[in-house]
């Protein structure tokens, strides 16, 4: 499936196609374009669309993309719902909701100057939420 969102990539943009490609679509293919662009190349590629104002996969409330997906695919994981709550502290307002957020945050905005294009952004920050899942199980298993 082909899935479509805003360019210039950060923190939702890029742990949403990282979960999506590890529990919802192994084979999901992303595209980058810009903004006032997203609802056209979804019709025309028949994509999805995330993480823009208007989409069922985007924020909602105090809630961010990464938990819009969480929802509607059912994911249940307890690691996974603690990895959404730095998530979306680290991409909203709520800096301060986990300690790891603005950790999280920071950590994106360095991506995003280390790299020119969305998909070398992607290709190499993933790594970062795989560590964070690793964590976040370890953390739990531990209570």
């Amino acid at each position: 499936m082909k899935w479509v969102t805003r360019e210039r990539v950060k923190v939702d943009r890029v742990a949403c196609p990282w979960l999506i490609r590890r529990f919802v679509d192994p084979q999901a293919e992303f595209l980058f374009v810009p903004a006032d662009q997203v609802s056209r190349v979804a019709a025309e590629e028949g994509a999805i669309p995330f993480d823009v104002p208007g989409a069922e996969l985007g924020h909602h409330g105090e809630r961010c993309t990464f938990d819009a997906i969480i929802s509607k695919y059912g994911l249940t994981d307890p690691a996974l719902l603690a990895l959404a709550e730095i998530v979306r502290g680290a991409d909203t307002q709520a800096t301060d909701l986990t300690a790891e957020s603005a950790g999280l945050e920071a950590i994106a905005s360095g991506f995003r100057r280390l790299f020119d294009t969305d998909r070398e952004i992607l290709a190499h920050e993933s790594v970062v939420y795989d560590a964070l899942f690793q964590w976040c199980r370890e953390k739990l298993n531990r209570k």
